[in-house]
């Protein structure tokens, strides 16, 4: 029988009493008011900052979890709008990734309801093959909804129907967002401290960090720190040199060059991602500005070439200078190392493709919370923690190569090098499953659903040979009206939908902004 020996330091079951956070940005404000409202000032929270080290990023659009997060804060929902000069988000639109010329939409949600023993898309693979089927798209209510502009809350007093199923997100200027939280968390007691990191100390004893040493000599001191430096992983990685593992030869793409322009109406409920010739350029609508970024991959095209194709492919004219980020995809070896967490892009970077670099900021928080330590610094709770963050991000990192990799496109080397380049094999067992009879297996709790599968798959091109053989048990004239029942409810529940711009107006109209702060995210 073996016995796990505890270490003199894991015996220290004190509670933690100073927590520092270094970085501000969305990152930073975010864990600082997630964490203020949790531990209700039992632990004194430090955030240090400096307004000289701007912000990078690009977090801008989010998926439907970040309610939950405003949840737990408390937030009004039409002042988060109106004080983030947010939008509303139903889906993601991708432009020309499975050929030129077509799109498809990835809405958030479910398709049609469940009718028997198998996936409404079950039902629909079986009557597509019978020719009696229409476009998947039209048996979502978020996508439907997008194409016409329509956007409203569900109406939960509404059992049983579309409407109360609506699901969505939000686009908003994650500075302003920053800036949001920054009074909540203050507000609940969080202490900012202007200045720039100079120095980091260490404790002989551990390795574990001590104090952060600030360009003017002050020492601030704490039990646990995160680390919400950005890319520099300033404390994870230049302190407690952690690693990185890179995965840019499955998402090639290294540079991203973002520029914000005027406005461009009708404000449209959704992202659009369009598919260029080495990379892919993002929309996100809000009330004061447009945001737009071409994500690329530098050994195919240029900075300059980059930079003037997205300046050409502007919906209003530019309202700044266009700014270049540089990453390489993939994470840190370790989130968690010593008494340093990790949080943003300090931790790792995914592209923004399917708007998840807000959410792992979320869910790290989530995760911290979760195994929230004692002064002991559990090893077996700190390995949990990396376990899941490990796991979560080489899931998402599965489903953005999926976009890149399942692509009839050859026009360009970019594309015929994403369409026959080598992908992970849990990739590839998720594939094949689905291009047999059309199944996915979501396992354990990764972030995308069965549906956000289905729709990308189908999206780029991959059909499945056959459907689930229980899908017979209902025959073809009932599953036929079946279908064609939900595809008019679903057409009648959107006619009813206001557009989202007068939904705004009535709703969550943001005042004008002077100027514009910074919108691109930790």
């Amino acid at each position: 029988m073996l016995i796990a020996v505890k270490t003199p330091a894991e015996l220290d079951s004190s509670p933690i009493r100073r927590l520092v956070v270094a970085g501000g940005g969305t990152a930073g404000w975010m864990a600082a008011a997630a964490l203020s409202k949790v531990l209700r000032g039992k632990v004194a929270i430090t955030l240090v900052e400096s307004e000289e080290i701007g912000t990078v990023g690009v977090g801008e659009a989010t998926i439907p979890m970040i309610q939950l997060f405003n949840k737990v804060l408390e937030l009004d929902e039409d002042e988060f709008i109106r004080e983030t000069q947010g939008t509303f988000k139903l889906g993601i639109e991708f432009v020309d990734w499975g050929r030129l010329g077509e799109r498809y939409m990835h809405g958030f949600g479910r398709f049609g309801q469940d009718l028997w023993t198998v996936p409404f898309e079950q039902y629909w693979l079986k009557m597509r093959a019978a020719g009696r089927a229409a476009d998947i798209e039209e048996y979502s209510i978020t996508r439907m909804a997008s194409k016409a502009n329509r956007f409203m809350r569900p109406a939960l007093d509404i059992p049983n129907s579309p409407l109360a199923d609506i699901a969505y997100a939000f686009h908003f200027d994650a500075g302003l967002y920053a800036r949001y939280l920054r009074r909540h968390a203050e507000a609940r007691g969080v202490q900012r401290i202007e200045g720039k990191i100079a120095d980091v100390t260490l404790r002989g004893s551990n390795g574990h960090i001590d104090a952060l040493v600030l360009e003017d000599g002050r020492r601030i001191e704490g039990d646990l720190f995160i680390d919400c430096s950005g890319f520099r992983g300033l404390l994870i990685e230049q302190v407690l040199k952690t690693g990185y593992e890179d995965w840019t030869h499955w998402l090639p793409c290294d540079r991203a060059v973002a520029v914000p322009c005027a406005t461009a109406l009708p404000l449209i409920p959704y992202t659009r991602s369009t598919a260029r010739t080495a990379g892919w350029q993002w929309r996100i609508p809000l009330q004061h500005r447009t945001g737009n970024g071409h994500v690329f991959c530098s050994r195919f095209i240029s900075e300059d070439e980059a930079t003037a194709m997205l300046l050409a492919n502007l919906d209003g004219e530019a309202m700044a200078e266009p700014r270049t980020l540089r990453f390489s995809t993939g994470m840190r070896k370790l989130g968690w190392n010593r008494n340093v967490v990790s949080i943003g892009l300090a931790s790792g970077f995914m592209e923004p493709l399917e708007s998840t670099s807000i959410h792992l900021i979320q869910t790290a928080i989530a995760r911290l919370i979760a195994f929230f330590p004692s002064r002991g610094f559990s090893a077996v709770d700190i390995a949990e923690y990396n376990r899941q963050t490990r796991f979560e991000f080489e899931r998402i990192r599965d489903f953005l190569i999926l976009h890149y990799h399942q692509t009839a496109r050859e026009d360009t080397p970019f594309w015929r090098h994403c369409r026959t380049m080598e992908i992970p094999q849990t990739l590839r067992a998720k594939m094949e499953l689905f291009a047999s009879h059309g199944r996915v297996v979501r396992i354990d709790n990764e972030l995308f659903s069965e549906v956000a599968w289905t729709q990308v798959m189908l999206g780029q091109g991959l059909m499945p040979r056959g459907h689930h053989p229980l899908a017979e048990v209902i025959d073809d004239t009932e599953t036929h009206a079946y279908l064609e029942g939900v595809r008019e409810v679903i057409r009648r529940c959107v006619e009813v939908m206001p557009d989202q711009g007068r939904f705004i107006e009535q709703h969550c109209k943001a005042p004008p902004l002077a100027k514009a702060p910074g919108a691109m995210a930790r």
